[in-house]
């Protein structure tokens, strides 16, 4: 049964709740800001209980000023302090606990990223991790841009739009341009590639087809950038085609938790 708890960080009180279950690897449930220890459309809850039902005890939580916990939110790169209080918590609540595993989706899966080594995680799974530099930019990820071309360039809708003139032949070559001119990785990227090639420990990747934060994760994932993570980690890529940032859909969340469940089963044993 579900059990509410509380636990301090620096001086503020962190809501969480815990999932309890007989095994002996629990997962920690690190969600994206703004989104609250719920999840959007209560996606963590689902999950957690999934987890929970399996033998997995699972803890989730509300950031620093986020939800119904207290203080100011210190975004998620410095986040870590409000993780490791919640490892503690798990470690105090479940006296049987040998492992415990990072999961994260957006921001919450950067910050796992980042931190996992030095937090002392046994595994991570992270989901739509978030790798832009900035949250305001206007323009959408160029992985997202490129997606959009490759669909259009196989339509038959699209070329007889173009045909016809239903298509802004300046701007679409201008989006072309874009694609083609190379472009830097942003240095959250490089600084989550250094995160996880020091964590050198199992980690799983979902990547949701049709999200944008996805999309740009995918194509930096290939790149240089995390070149050394490939080659020398025990990380596996997962992609869910018709899947949401959030794995809104009740098909996809369950393809979801059952892909956790099956990389669980193999990296924890």
């Amino acid at each position: 049964m579900r059990r509410p708890l509380t636990f301090t960080c620096e001086g503020a009180t962190l809501a969480g709740m815990l999932h309890p279950a007989d095994g002996e690897t629990a997962v920690l449930i690190v969600p994206g800001g703004p989104q609250t220890r719920a999840g959007s459309h209560r996606g963590f809850v689902d999950l957690a209980d999934r987890l929970a039902a399996a033998g997995y005890p699972v803890l989730r939580f509300d950031r620093r000023g986020l939800g119904d916990s207290d203080g100011d939110d210190p975004g998620f790169c410095a986040s870590a302090p409000e993780i490791a209080t919640a490892i503690a918590t798990i470690r105090a609540e479940l006296p049987q606990i040998k492992q415990i595993i990072g999961w994260g989706l957006c921001d919450g899966a950067s910050a796992l990223a980042l931190h996992g080594a030095a937090l002392g995680l046994d595994g991570l799974i992270l989901a739509n991790p978030w790798t832009r530099d900035s949250e305001s930019s206007a323009e959408p990820p160029r992985a997202t841009v490129a997606a959009r071309y490759r669909q259009r360039l196989t339509s038959p809708r699209e070329w007889r739009r173009l045909l016809t003139g239903g298509i802004d032949l300046r701007k679409a070559i201008g989006g072309l341009l874009r694609v083609a001119r190379p472009e830097a990785a942003p240095q959250l990227a490089a600084d989550m590639a250094t995160g996880l090639k020091a964590f050198n420990r199992p980690a799983l990747i979902l990547l949701a087809g049709r999200d944008a934060t996805a999309q740009a994760f995918g194509a930096l994932w290939g790149s240089v950038t995390f070149q050394p993570v490939r080659e020398g980690g025990d990380i596996e890529v997962a992609t869910l085609p018709d899947a949401t940032h959030t794995f809104v859909r009740a098909e996809d969340a369950a393809a979801m938790a059952q892909r956790c469940l099956a990389w669980l089963g193999s990296a924890t044993n």
